[in-house]
């Protein structure tokens, strides 16, 4: 938490401040605040997220809205000590360094359970009063902060700010997911016998086997067989050496992946023995 505040800070203060580039959320309106009254930022960041921090104390739990609080405080103090520097003048490098260096240290402080951000709070606050989803008032949300950069500091700036919030979400799902998220792979193959075997004993992963029909092609609907539904759940890096296996079996074989938010239980990684 503490090294993430602290990374989080040596972006505002090093990229983001002395440019007048803006982030979305929660950060991104406090930084417009900053910019357009000249108010003192680590307190306006902190005043923003303190009605969020509330809503999480009820909505969420008493522990995140405590490390939130924490968090936002840390960032604060430590923005207020840091030296005044600017890295870099030009923009581009403003938009992928300094928002990868705040996806850098707010993915660290969600991974230990707070945020410094509360515009997810106040997402899922108004989805209950709302048909919208969180992404969709995440969303709505960033487009009138970036309209309003766009507006106060010209067109160019709105722009940046927009490239820097990507480089920062991004950043901020490569930290909390690691590049070992995992995938959920489905394999439809004629030798699902040999699939089965190579993913168990090959990869060392487990399976679930669904009972299915292959078929139903256009111009011979007629003809079907029974076939085993093959899906497992790997990581990133894994997914080569799985699509090699299964194609080195069966050239033929279908396979559908889609990515997992969330995994828990199950054999998810080899058991070594040593």
């Amino acid at each position: 938490m503490v090294l993430g505040a602290a990374i989080a800070a040596f972006a505002l203060k090093g990229f983001l401040v002395p440019n007048h580039f803006f982030d979305g959320g929660v950060t991104g309106i406090s930084l417009l605040i900053h910019e357009m009254t000249h108010a003192n930022l680590p307190l306006v960041i902190t005043a923003m997220n303190i009605p969020f921090i509330i809503i999480s104390y009820f909505m969420v739990s008493r522990n995140f809205a405590f490390k939130t609080l924490l968090s936002v405080v840390l960032l604060g103090l430590f923005f207020t000590f840091l030296p005044d520097f600017n890295i870099t003048q030009d923009k581009l490098l403003i938009s992928i360094f300094g928002g990868a260096f705040l996806g850098i240290g707010v993915g660290l402080v969600m991974r230990v359970g707070g945020a410094i951000d509360g515009i997810e709070v106040l997402a899922l606050y108004t989805i209950k009063k709302t048909s919208f989803t969180i992404t969709e008032i995440i969303l709505g949300i960033n487009i009138f902060i970036f309209a309003c950069a766009a507006v106060s500091f010209g067109p160019e700036t709105g722009l940046y700010s927009v490239l820097t919030y990507f480089t920062a979400t991004r950043t901020i799902d490569y930290v909390v997911e690691g590049i070992q998220a995992y995938s959920g792979v489905t394999i439809v193959s004629a030798k699902s016998e040999e699939v089965k075997l190579g993913l168990v004993e090959g990869l060392g992963r487990g399976i679930t086997v669904y009972k299915g029909e292959r078929g139903y092609l256009p111009g011979n609907f007629e003809e079907r067989e029974d076939v085993d539904i093959i899906f497992t759940v790997i990581t990133r890096l894994e997914l080569r050496s799985l699509k090699n296996l299964v194609l080195e079996i069966d050239p033929s074989a279908f396979i559908f992946v889609n990515t997992l938010r969330e995994t828990d239980g199950g054999i998810l990684k080899r058991i070594h023995h040593h």
